[in-house]
């Protein structure tokens, strides 16, 4: 662990952040430009007193998981996050962790949206980062873990709950959507790769999966208009826009009302938050 480098690297990355491009206020007693300590600290989820302890080359070797949430709290860049767990005493990110570093770009767009449910999706269907009203939609999904955390995975190892948020004349459509997903980013990445791993599972735990996967149908599917299945407000007819990353490894899906009475029960659900999952 490089303690000097890291505190300067931290240092400089903090000084070129602006509040208002992580949506807080720029505060009337702001003397110094970036971000405060504390406000990095709230944004990666660890105290400021050890992020503090960081910054002046006190602080214990950080784990991957800290580093995980100072690169997304800083909006690294993947080069610059590669350099971060160097400075630290880590190797690189594999494969595995590689996934949950959110592109800096689609973070931003992510935090400016605050009525409608957004995520972000890894190219194996899961849930990175979600805002408010995703929770209220979906449930959190990014509190999961191993591949849990995948809806093509959840899809099919878990159809008796999962599929309930989707009419039951929808379903086949999502099933073979999913696997179309899935099928690009093996291509992808290859057979050895965790796509491949996804793939393997599938076919031990779910024979629908097997035969679907044989159909070789490969596309980014992501409809234009669906119909979701709350438990508290029942269906509700929303639009959907996707972002993509420049590789297209990472998918900002954002849904949105297709009129007014899904406008409505939207902002119920903005009320009812996360309370309908966590019973």
């Amino acid at each position: 662990m490089d303690a000097a480098a890291l505190a300067e690297f931290l240092r400089r990355r903090r000084a070129e952040l602006a509040p208002a491009d992580l949506g807080l206020s720029e505060g009337a007693r702001r003397r110094t430009p970036g971000l405060r300590r504390e406000e990095v600290a709230q944004l990666a989820a660890m105290s400021t007193d050890y992020y503090t302890r960081l910054e002046q080359q006190r602080g214990p070797q950080p784990s991957e998981q800290m580093l995980a949430s100072l690169a997304r709290a800083l909006r690294l860049s993947r080069d610059e996050r590669d350099y971060l767990y160097r400075m630290a005493g880590h190797g690189i990110p594999d494969q595995v962790s590689t996934s949950a570093h959110v592109a800096p770009a689609l973070l931003r767009v992510l935090e400016r949206l605050d009525d409608s449910p957004a995520l972000v999706l890894s190219n194996l269907g899961e849930s990175l980062v979600q805002n408010r009203m995703a929770d209220a939609l979906f449930g959190d999904r990014t509190a999961l873990t191993g591949w849990e955390r995948s809806d093509v995975y959840r899809w099919f190892a878990h159809p008796e709950s999962e599929r309930m948020l989707y009419p039951a004349d929808d379903r086949d459509r999502q099933s073979r959507a999913l696997v179309a997903n899935l099928r690009v980013a093996y291509g992808a990445l290859g057979e050895r790769s965790r796509a491949g791993e996804l793939v393997a599972g599938l076919r031990r735990v779910s024979d629908e999966f097997a035969a679907i996967w044989e159909r070789h149908e490969v596309a980014q599917r992501f409809e234009d208009h669906k119909t979701l299945v709350h438990p508290e407000v029942g269906e509700i007819e929303l639009d959907c826009q996707v972002l993509f990353t420049e590789d297209q490894g990472q998918a900002l899906l954002v849904l949105t009302a297709s009129g007014n009475e899904a406008a409505e029960k939207l902002r119920l659900l903005s009320v009812l938050g996360t309370q309908a999952f966590t019973r």
